[in-house]
């Protein structure tokens, strides 16, 4: 589902360090965590947009960040998932909260970022979209930003639905919002409700308190488990249980803004508000049972491995088992037969290939500007798929010499140009004989190379073109 959905509040950067206790300090009755890993994720209202967006919903993130390094970590985690960022200047420190977590539970939490700033003035950008949304949900964590006049006067001016999730050290939602989410506890702060009686009768009670202060349209108040109960214009609440129990709670955290974010998008979809609020509790439900916040702590996909590490634990493994390995380099610029049987030829001489390949800039240093004819990618990817080449390296520089160095082959095998009487020592011969590698030549193809391919193509493309004049 696609829907022009627009989160307005406070982020904050959340970071989940995550180890193992196995000793007491030794100078304090405390646990000592052994990190094991490090998480960044956007908290508060940059969560909300976070979880929408990964839910397919086009999310607009009005927010402040200040300018030091987590304002730079949100903007980057946040652009990364698609959700489009409109900054508001944030005097002062980027709010963090970090988790140190062992065994599935929360040791202890470190707050930094100082007392909330006053923001700056919403940029015309930020406004904009506030008028273009199809609904809007305002994250209150308690920072500030809706606190800020020109904000608040736009909100109270939308005509899209605003869904209000509160703080209970933030302001009144502005008149009119069509649903505000607050948790029981919450609740009973914002109201000064004792919370008398069963969790069902104050979620009523208090419920229809808020929503008569802050004329709104609905109350929605989470209950944890039980799911919700929406207090509307009727008298009788409509309670709203999970689809199913969730067998096991690892962490609710961000169970809240995943209700929120849900109900904000289906009021975009043009949902009433009971049905909006069964959505969110199914939304949340499932957020929880796939272990809430503990979900997002998933290690990130794996960075592309360096194809320099990849051939070096190629010849680890080919060394271990007592093999020899053979290196050989060039351009490879229009693959071809010739290229073909030097490949084999050195591949012959012992029980791996490796082809060190100039990059595309090596290339053009060597060759001239026009070269070369195919991309650097390209160019690996067909050496790559050749039966007689076991690993690809790209190089950078204009001779082979670093990557040499790195890999430090058994033999180093060049073509055609250096053999025979009379011929050049290759330029990399010492270099290799300092390792007790040896170099050797093999022969080219006659009449087979990449400079005659490419002035034969260009001949041909003339005399087609004067052909036809």
């Amino acid at each position: 589902m696609s829907a022009r959905l627009v989160v307005v509040g406070d982020t904050l950067l959340d970071r989940d360090v995550t180890g193992s206790v196995n000793r007491i300090c030794p100078d304090a009755p405390a646990p000592v965590l052994d990190e094991r890993s490090a998480t960044d994720r956007p908290g508060g209202a940059g969560l909300a947009a976070l979880l929408a967006a990964a839910h397919g919903v086009e999310v607009t993130l009005v927010t402040a960040l200040a300018d030091d390094a987590g304002g730079a970590r949100l903007a980057e985690l946040l652009t990364a998932a698609g959700v489009t960022v409109h900054p508001v200047r944030l005097p002062g420190a980027t709010p963090e909260k970090i988790r140190l977590r062992a065994g599935g539970q929360t040791l202890l939490r470190l707050d930094r970022g100082g007392d909330p700033q006053p923001p700056a003035e919403p940029p015309e950008a930020a406004l904009a979209a506030l008028r273009g949304a199809a609904a809007i949900l305002a994250s209150d964590y308690g920072r500030g930003l809706l606190r800020q006049p020109t904000l608040r006067a736009a909100l109270a001016e939308v005509s899209a639905p605003v869904v209000w999730d509160p703080h209970p050290r933030g302001p009144a939602a502005v008149p009119g919002v069509r649903l505000a989410t607050p948790n029981l506890a919450e609740l009973r702060q914002l109201t000064g409700d004792a919370g008398t009686g069963s969790p069902l009768s104050t979620a009523t009670r208090a419920g229809h308190e808020l929503r008569r202060r802050w004329r709104a349209a609905a109350v929605a108040v989470t209950t944890g488990a039980d799911g919700a109960v929406l207090c509307h214009s009727g008298g009788t609440p409509l309670v709203v249980p999970p689809p199913s129990p969730v067998e096991r709670v690892e962490d609710t955290c961000g169970a809240g803004d995943r209700f929120a974010a849900a109900a904000a998008t289906a009021l975009a979809g043009g949902a009433p508000v009971s049905e909006a609020v069964r959505e969110a509790v199914a939304a949340a439900s499932a957020y929880v049972a796939a272990g809430g916040a503990a979900g997002l702590r998933a290690s990130p996909p794996p960075a592309p491995a360096d194809p320099a590490t990849s051939a070096l634990e190629l010849i680890a493994r080919v060394r271990t088992a007592g093999g020899t390995v053979v290196a050989t380099g060039g351009c490879f610029d229009i693959l071809h037969a010739g290229h073909l049987a030097t490949l084999r030829a050195a591949r012959g001489l012992g029980d791996a290939l490796v082809v060190c390949l100039n990059s595309d800039r090596s290339v053009r240093g060597l060759k001239g500007p026009e070269r070369p004819v195919n991309g650097q990618d390209d160019r690996a990817r067909l050496l790559a798929a050749l039966d007689c080449v076991d690993a690809v390296v790209v190089f950078d520089e204009p001779t082979p010499h670093a990557v040499l160095s790195r890999l430090r082959p058994d033999v180093w095998v060049k073509g055609g140009d250096y053999a025979g009487d009379g011929a050049p020592e290759l330029p990399e011969a010492e270099l290799v004989r300092g390792w007790g590698g040896r170099v050797v030549t093999v022969p080219y193809l006659a009449g087979r190379s990449t400079t005659a391919t490419i002035s034969a193509a260009r001949s041909r493309g003339d005399d087609l073109v004067k052909g036809a004049v």
